[in-house]
């Protein structure tokens, strides 16, 4: 339904545009070759109209073909290009692409050029962590966890868990 719809819709814009290029069509030849008025004239004048109207005919045909000929010739060497790229498709077969590993030197070295000889050590920014120092800051306590809930428990228990928290700062 949605596909005729659509079709139906494209049909009439088609028309449209169709309408629309003959009023440009008739505009144009009204803009560029008035109704000829011949009513009146004597035979001499009809016969310079007539001479004029060749020359101007003469013209049109001479343009007509310049462009005709160019059109061939522009068809003409779009086809041998066309067969020129189907001929290098048959030929040529595309490699499958690899990751590659490239290290940060090779990646600075291939932006900057040869000239620049630039070591990057990426570990070096790094801050050094001693595990021993992050071992002794935290004692490892292997009592009863039981024991501590009934010491700690109540308000007494609190003020030891404050005090304990607070003696290491001063």
């Amino acid at each position: 339904m949605l596909k005729s719809l659509m079709v139906a819709k494209a049909k009439e814009e088609l028309e449209q545009e169709a309408l629309v290029k003959e009023e440009e069509k008739q505009r144009y030849l009204a803009e560029r070759a008035p109704p000829l008025r011949t009513s009146g004239m004597n035979i001499q004048q009809l016969q310079d109209l007539c001479r004029e109207l060749h020359v101007k005919v003469d013209v049109v045909d001479e343009e007509r073909y310049d462009i005709e000929a160019k059109v061939m010739l522009n068809t003409r060497e779009i086809k041998d290009l066309n067969i020129k790229v189907l001929d290098l498709r048959g030929k040529f077969k595309r490699p499958n692409l690899r990751r590659v590993r490239v290290s940060a030197d090779a990646i600075l070295r291939s932006l900057l050029g040869s000239k620049h000889k630039v070591s990057m050590d990426l570990r070096a920014n790094l801050k050094s962590v001693k595990k021993e120092d992050t071992e002794k800051k935290r004692p490892v306590e292997d009592s009863d966890w039981r024991k501590n809930v009934e010491a700690m428990s109540g308000m007494e228990g609190r003020k030891k868990m404050f005090d304990a928290a607070k003696g290491p700062a001063q």
